[in-house]
């Protein structure tokens, strides 16, 4: 049986990167993935001639030039701006929070008059220091936008009341004092034309792959048709949930096809209320330029459901509060003591990642690790 340079678990963005950059230095790598695709996350499929992003909206935007031209290799992009709706008991308001959503609440056309309600909100509310996600939420954007589009849809997400989550979840809230829809500050902003599959193909042509492949149930036999590991796998899995479970927040996907050429006009939009159960609806011919889906009289729309993570359930992201950061560092402890595996990723460092982040890490690494 071959025997491999590296063993790569899971063929996301960040081992797909990895093993194309092992490809370059003549290294062999066989990539295994517990699903029956590549690509991760990330992952579209071809749906009524639209490309469906199966586990969510994935919008790659970044600031860093030398990332945006990395991913260009593989993948032709399009001018896709990122501008949700949010509707609150069927009001609209444009996201991120800027001029277009203020006149929308409250009918006011400058900026100072728009920061004048702000600040008046932020003195009544009595906050000095914002001890949880409300009152952090309150002094950025005042009580009439906390209550109408953060609380409910951040409650619906995390799974719990405002007032029992850390403050700094949303300390990054975008607030703009300008009409500009565009959610992403990043200069550079874009969606891979075909979807994301091919730009994973071509990163992964040089490397073996098999997928439907549990690693944990085959691991000695695994291990040894390579002379290292790369794993981008959940850090306390690997170690036997040692040091007890890490937790995380899952989603579920309602996925339908619709005969109606255009559903809700946008790509993404948000319900906010926490009545509704879903979080969104993502309709996914939008994120294509038109003249792709002209002619098309479908639609392909996806309801998200989040929900609390169980161990049948698949990992979207970490819940970085403190108790979870301190079980993760010492997971972290033994990981840094293994001779022959890296960790890497969202789910094996327990970080939460946007695509650009996860394709600099995977480059930082694969630097490090090939010269």
């Amino acid at each position: 049986m071959k025997k491999y340079d590296y063993l790569i678990v899971g063929a996301g963005l960040f081992g797909s990167v990895f093993a194309c950059e092992a490809a370059k230095k003549g290294r062999t790598c066989l990539v295994i993935d517990k699903r029956t695709h590549i690509g991760g996350n990330v992952y579209t499929e071809n749906i009524e001639g639209i490309n469906v992003h199966k586990y969510g909206a994935h919008i790659f935007h970044t600031n860093d030039k030398k990332i945006w031209n990395y991913v260009h290799q593989f993948a032709e992009f399009n001018r896709y701006t990122n501008s949700p709706i949010a509707n609150y008991n069927g009001e609209l308001y444009n996201l991120p929070f800027n001029m277009n959503t203020f006149h929308q609440l409250w009918g006011v056309n400058t900026p100072a008059e728009a920061k004048e309600i702000i600040e008046k909100q932020k003195a009544q509310s009595g906050i000095t220091n914002p001890c949880n996600l409300e009152e952090q939420a309150i002094m950025l954007v005042g009580k009439d936008i906390y209550e109408k589009l953060v609380k409910g849809y951040t409650e619906k997400q995390w799974g719990q009341k405002a007032t029992e989550l850390p403050s700094f979840i949303i300390k990054r809230l975008p607030v703009r004092f300008i009409y500009d829809n565009n959610y992403f500050n990043d200069r550079y902003q874009g969606i891979p034309e075909g979807g994301y599959t091919g730009m994973i193909e071509k990163m992964l042509k040089d490397a073996d792959v098999e997928l439907g492949i549990d690693y944990f149930a085959r691991k000695d036999e695994l291990d040894a048709r390579a002379y290292k590991v790369l794993f981008t796998g959940m850090i306390d899995e690997y170690f036997g949930y040692k040091f007890g479970e890490l937790e995380y927040r899952s989603l579920e996907f309602d996925t339908s096809v619709l005969d109606v050429d255009n559903y809700q006009g946008n790509a993404v939009v948000n319900y906010t209320e926490y009545e509704v159960p879903y979080t969104r609806i993502i309709e996914h011919k939008h994120f294509e330029n038109s003249a792709a889906n002209e002619g098309c009289n479908k639609t392909v729309i996806t309801k998200e459901y989040p929900k609390k993570w169980s161990k049948s359930d698949e990992p979207y992201y970490p819940v970085n509060n403190d108790r979870n950061t301190e079980i993760y560092m010492k997971y972290k402890e033994l990981a840094d003591k293994e001779n022959n595996v890296i960790f890497g990723g969202r789910l094996a460092e327990y970080k939460y990642y946007d695509m650009h982040n996860v394709i600099a890490s995977a480059l930082d690494c694969a630097e490090r690790e090939l010269g």
